[in-house]
């Protein structure tokens, strides 16, 4: 979209494209995405789609703080970003 494209040139990030489903070159995102479905969309029943959107902010401090993950020695990502406040280099 053109929205997309203007806050890309606004920030100087360039927008890089892979082909889809492709595990060579995106991965971990579409392990992420596998991820978020089975953990979160369809972890659930959820009685409106209000409610599983209601339940996304926990669920992803929870995947970002708590749960460990293999590729991070059983660490969850958090503990890998050094910049946030409160936090020592």
């Amino acid at each position: 979209s053109r929205d997309f494209a203007a806050a890309l040139a606004e920030t100087g990030i360039a927008h890089k494209r892979t082909r889809p489903y492709r595990p060579q070159t995106n991965g971990k995102v579409e392990r992420y995405n596998r991820t978020m479905l089975e953990e979160w969309a369809y972890a659930a029943a959820y009685r409106s789609e209000t409610a599983r959107r209601e339940a996304f902010p926990l669920w992803l401090h929870s995947y970002n703080h708590h749960r460990g993950h293999t590729a991070l020695g059983g660490h969850p990502p958090a503990s890998r970003v050094t910049n946030l406040s409160g936090q020592n280099s």
